[in-house]
């Protein structure tokens, strides 16, 4: 845990009592200061209450008295409209922040020079995340990974000197961490991403600039309008940026063609590392992964070396892209953090024969944008609700069955992956939320794997035990 010592002795009011909101509150007791945590949902206070977080209605609360209100990020800040408790705050001029925040704040005061890497973007930002981490941590140095990767900031361990820090960073943090000043900032790109929170696409890329306008190198895909124009904007402000691209050279930053990878400085590109044959950074999304790992790595002192060897022994993100089995020329492959088309897509490029699992909870548009994706596909097997929507967008351009439920998709895949005998990938790349059948991605890819884990003669390439 990270005591919140800079609030000790003040008053400071807490809305948000799910994870990373109790998290927070026990920080902040934790440092020292005069908590008072509430939560729409009785449950959550009354867990804060056993947890010793002191609890009370923030109605009632002396907005006079308070330091800040610190939000939990799911907590709405301005759009679709204020939160009552942040109508609270603002009406008292009370200063309104969240646990990356409170993070900062606390590294500037016992350890500013420890080495932060803060990571953003609408895709790609949690194997980005974990890259860069397996890469620090491959090459031996004390590592700390958190964030909206899925572990709470102030459950890491303290600041440090030569303790290094690498935090994925959502919008809803950012817009809470107003003096968000990493070491390393990378914003990857930009598409449209909850606008239903930030009211346009206008003002979300402005709350995903602040990461890197407030970085001390500032490294920034420029691969679409929106972040080319930030990476512009920014360095005629005096910040250092590092350009990374999967399309184009870049004069300074890194660049990818095909698998290669490039480092540029002054125009003068060299040879950095080839991705081909490493599995788990097949395609081109992740040849931008990649590339952004290796300018942040590169800026907080890793060698060329250990940033190689740490890329070629990169395990993948768990549920992203995820090589799980194999069996003789046919690779399984757990992807079932794609909840979208657009999500999925990357995948399915990344392969040339797929014989592909979909479905689940559809989300608007379907599966119509793949389209142009269609000719990788041998066979699909379709499961849940949207299998019959998804069917009627397939027409006749692929083939397809109407599985139902993921282990007789499993079963099917296999089987016929089996009988065709060449190269290809059983894909599970549902491009749909899983909640028709089960309670997150996490649950479905790890159901995935165990129905993989049961085929005779699999190679499993993660620990799972048959039958699970």
């Amino acid at each position: 845990m990270i005591p919140v010592t800079t609030f000790a002795g003040r008053k400071v009011a807490l809305f948000g009592l799910g994870g990373s909101g109790l998290a927070t509150a026990q920080a902040l007791v934790a440092g020292g200061a005069e908590v008072t945590a509430w939560d729409d949902n009785p449950d959550s206070v009354a867990r804060a209450s056993q947890a010793g977080i002191p609890t009370g209605d923030l109605h009632g609360l002396d907005w006079s008295a308070q330091a800040a209100l610190v939000l939990s990020p799911g907590v709405p800040l301005t759009h679709p409209k204020p939160h009552w408790s942040v109508d609270l705050a603002r009406t008292a001029g009370v200063e309104i922040i969240g646990d990356v925040e409170l993070f900062v704040r606390e590294r500037r005061v016992h350890a500013p020079d420890c080495p932060f890497i803060a990571i953003t973007g609408t895709n790609g930002k949690s194997t980005t995340t974990a890259l860069i981490a397996h890469i620090l941590k491959a090459s031996g140095r004390d590592t700390q990974l958190g964030g909206n990767i899925g572990t709470a900031i102030l459950t890491l361990d303290p600041p440090k000197a030569e303790r290094y820090f690498v935090v994925e960073c959502s919008s809803y943090q950012i817009d809470l961490a107003p003096t968000l000043d990493p070491t390393a900032g990378i914003l990857l790109n930009l598409t449209p991403d909850h606008l239903d929170r930030h009211g346009t696409m206008q003002h979300y890329a402005e709350i995903k600039e602040r990461l890197v306008a407030g970085s001390r190198t500032a490294i920034v895909g420029v691969d679409d309008s929106f972040c080319a124009l930030i990476a512009d904007r920014i360095e005629r402000a005096g910040v250092p940026v590092r350009r990374i691209s999967k399309r184009s050279v870049v004069a300074d930053g890194v660049y990818a063609e095909g698998s290669r990878i490039f480092q540029t400085d002054g125009g003068t590109s060299a040879d950095f590392v080839d991705l081909d044959g490493i599995d788990t950074l097949k395609g081109s999304h992740n040849a931008q992964n990649a590339a952004a790992a290796i300018a942040a790595c590169r800026a907080v002192g890793v060698s060329a070396d250990d940033i190689r060897a740490g890329l070629r022994s990169f395990p993948g993100l768990k549920h992203r892209m995820q090589p799980v089995g194999r069996r003789g020329c046919v690779v399984f492959v757990n992807d079932s953090k794609a909840t979208n088309a657009d999500a999925a897509a990357p995948a399915l490029s990344s392969y040339k024969r797929i014989y592909w699992i979909a479905g689940g909870l559809p989300k608007e548009g379907g599966i119509a944008s793949l389209a142009p994706l269609f000719p990788h596909i041998v066979k699909a097997y379709l499961i849940g609700e949207a299998a019959p929507g998804f069917a009627a967008s397939l027409g006749e351009a692929v083939a397809y069955e109407i599985s139902g439920t993921l282990e007789q998709a499993v079963a099917h895949a296999s089987a016929d992956a089996a009988a065709e005998g060449q190269d290809a990938a059983v894909l599970l790349s549902p491009a749909c939320a899983s909640f028709d059948q089960y309670k997150n991605f996490e649950v479905r890819g790890d159901a995935f794997v165990s129905h993989v884990a049961t085929l005779d003669g699999i190679t499993m390439l993660v620990e799972t035990k048959k039958g699970n």
